[in-house]
């Protein structure tokens, strides 16, 4: 469960979220859209901390920090709240002098302390689950973008984190190479997996979430079910953003529907 309350979030004198609202049950997919500037990856940030709101509160599972401009918060508090999410980005982030099987260890093995034939073992699970376990071996420089990312999304959920968050996972990929990775997210949401992502990928959100949160300038406009928000939305600007997909009519979800 995610539950983010009156974030705002500053660069200096720019305010760039501007008092979000936003609740995911557990086991529930959430998209976030809207155009490049909106927000929506420096909310997603919040969630994790990697960015830190100057205002509001962060809530996941039962780790919990309240915001304020003065506020300062201990490592143990930040860590908690870290520990209950996994990060899945853009650009992949593979150390391109590890194996994928590497990869997926590291954090198990210097932060978490797992033995390593446990590591290995849950790596290897995960791999295989995303489709890489005949890659354990294989430097990242050899692999697709599409395998890079199934990778990145195996050292994700490593720690077994409560809730998956993805910022803009296919949009470095081709059409050809997101499919893949679509289709792992997509089983992840079939098993229940909680995730937030912010995504450009308006097929990716229809396919995939339950609910889809449309913001601008920092501001939630519109949220509500993907066959709302891209076949009936109520905001002038949602109609506006939605209709610059050709066939945004025919983007109904074919999990969620």
């Amino acid at each position: 469960m995610i539950r983010l309350t009156q974030i705002q979030k500053f660069f200096g004198p720019t305010q760039v979220l501007k008092g979000i609202d936003l609740e995911l049950a557990a086991g529930t997919v959430t998209a976030l859209i809207g155009p490049s500037g909106s927000g929506k990856s420096t909310l997603l940030r919040c969630v994790n901390l990697l960015e830190t709101p100057q205002h509001g509160s962060v809530q996941v599972g039962d780790a919990r920090i309240d915001f304020d401009h003065r506020g300062q918060h201990t490592r143990h508090a930040i860590q908690a709240l870290r520990r209950q999410t996994g990060m899945v980005f853009q650009n992949f982030q593979l150390f391109p002098h590890r194996t994928v099987m590497q990869n997926v260890t590291e954090g198990l093995l210097t932060v978490q302390k797992w033995p390593r034939d446990k590591a290995r073992d849950r790596a290897m699970a995960l791999l295989d689950k995303v489709g890489m376990a005949h890659k354990a071996d294989a430097w990242p420089a050899t692999l697709s973008g599409g395998q890079q990312q199934r990778v990145a999304i195996a050292r994700a959920l490593a720690p077994e984190p409560q809730v998956l968050l993805c910022d803009e996972p296919t949009s470095a990929l081709d059409p050809e190479l997101a499919g893949e990775v679509v289709e792992v997210l997509r089983k992840l949401a079939q098993e229940g997996m909680t995730m937030l992502m912010a995504t450009h990928d308006l097929r990716l959100a229809a396919n995939i979430a339950e609910h889809v949160v449309f913001l601008e300038d920092g501001v939630v406009l519109e949220s509500g079910t993907p066959a709302a928000v891209f076949g009936q939305p109520r905001h002038p600007r949602t109609v506006d953003f939605v209709s610059t997909l050709t066939g945004a009519q025919q983007l109904a979800p074919t999990i969620h529907g």
